[in-house]
């Protein structure tokens, strides 16, 4: 059995595979040969967690039917309407962020780049660090897309080798974040396929947390807010090495089976069921969240979200329409049962600006700009 087959079992469902807009071509001029560099850990699209991943998978199929040829050089295991370029000898998802197998991940598709027989017009970059610090040493002109915070760590980072490629931004709230020296591109959302995702107009009595089980994203918080409103709640992602201690000492305490349920990794359609299902989806952060995927996958399936207005929540939730934005737990509780007074529609129709093909035009603009670029200089 090979290490993607045993990385697809670990997880209940396989992920439902992408399903780009039925875009009709961009202009013959307009095309362009795309180095899409994905992260070394999980395949495209992933099995479960991997929210790069999914965008991923949505983008280049996006790209490829309006007519860009794109090879994706990615882990083993992936599938895309893109070429697919597996680059290491299998995925690591217990690896990630490991400098060793991103550096031979990257290092190998610079390698591919350069010895192409036909020249790529751009590298896009999604996987990590290493990319962007040695993209001078590239000789094809590269687009980095940032899916991390700004902060104390990668701050001093973009500061020093931004100038290297062009910044791309996930979300306003992002960009505004970005160190002095910086310099942000373009903002760019990231995509969701509204049409693969079931609308559910008749929800179910609980409430829905899904997501890493670390502080900053609020599990803790959503068990509080569950309580105070006096609903169920279901708990699902996966617990990262080194929070171990954080779920056993604020989560596990609290799973009954009854008012907190812990599911455990979801993905494919028992996700989508979970999201559409929920009374809502609860949103209680305590960091500058760069995009925050799961608000968008819950809209999707027509269920209003409740956030915290921090990060780039305030850019997907509008208050009254699609969820309601509150300051902290006491606030999101009061507000969990006017849930219902929210039209699933209304959720489902405030997802479609991000969908692919909108994606994929932003991304053009960026291309463009970056292909003008590189002619002047």
């Amino acid at each position: 059995m090979t290490d993607t087959s045993v990385y697809r079992q670990r997880h209940n469902e396989t992920a439902e595979a992408s399903r780009a807009d039925a875009d009709e071509s961009v202009a013959v001029s307009e095309r362009r040969r795309i180095a899409m560099l994905a992260p070394p850990w999980i395949p495209i699209p992933p099995p479960g967690y991997g929210g790069i991943e999914f965008v991923l998978a949505l983008l280049c199929d996006a790209l490829v039917s309006r007519g860009h040829e794109v090879e994706l050089f990615c882990a083993p295991g992936s599938r895309s309407a893109a070429a697919v370029r597996p680059l290491l000898d299998r995925p690591h998802p217990e690896s990630i962020e490991r400098a060793l197998f991103e550096a031979d991940h990257v290092a190998r598709a610079f390698a591919a780049i350069e010895s192409a027989s036909r020249p790529f017009d751009v590298v896009h970059d999604h996987s990590g660090y290493t990319a962007l610090a040695m993209a001078d040493r590239l000789g094809v002109p590269l687009a980095h897309t940032v899916h991390g915070p700004f902060d104390e760590d990668t701050s001093p980072y973009y500061a020093q080798h931004a100038r290297k490629g062009s910044l791309v931004c996930i979300s306003r709230a992002q960009a505004r974040m970005a160190p002095a020296g910086a310099d942000v591109a373009a903002v760019v959302y990231n995509p969701i396929d509204v049409d693969s995702w079931p609308l559910a107009r008749s929800k179910e009595e609980w409430l829905l947390w899904v997501g890493r089980f670390v502080p900053e994203k609020g599990p803790q918080r959503a068990i509080a807010v569950a309580k105070a409103a006096g609903r169920p709640l279901v708990l699902a992602g996966t617990v990262q090495p080194r929070f171990e201690r954080f779920f056993a000492n604020e989560i596990e305490p609290h799973v009954d089976g009854t008012t907190v349920r812990f599911v455990g990794e979801v993905g494919g359609a028992r996700k989508q069921r979970l999201f559409a299902e929920a009374f809502a989806f609860l949103m209680p952060i305590r960091w500058p969240e760069p995009f925050g995927m799961v608000m968008v996958e819950a809209l999707a399936a027509g269920t209003p979200v409740l956030a915290f207005a921090q990060g780039a929540a305030p850019e997907i939730i509008e208050h009254g329409v699609n969820g309601f934005l509150v300051n902290d737990e006491h606030a999101m509780a009061a507000l969990v049962d006017r849930a219902a007074e929210i039209d699933p529609g209304a959720c489902r129709a405030s997802a479609q600006r991000f969908s692919p093909r909108s994606v994929a035009e932003g991304y053009e603009a960026v291309y463009r700009a970056v292909a003008a670029a590189a002619t002047s200089a």
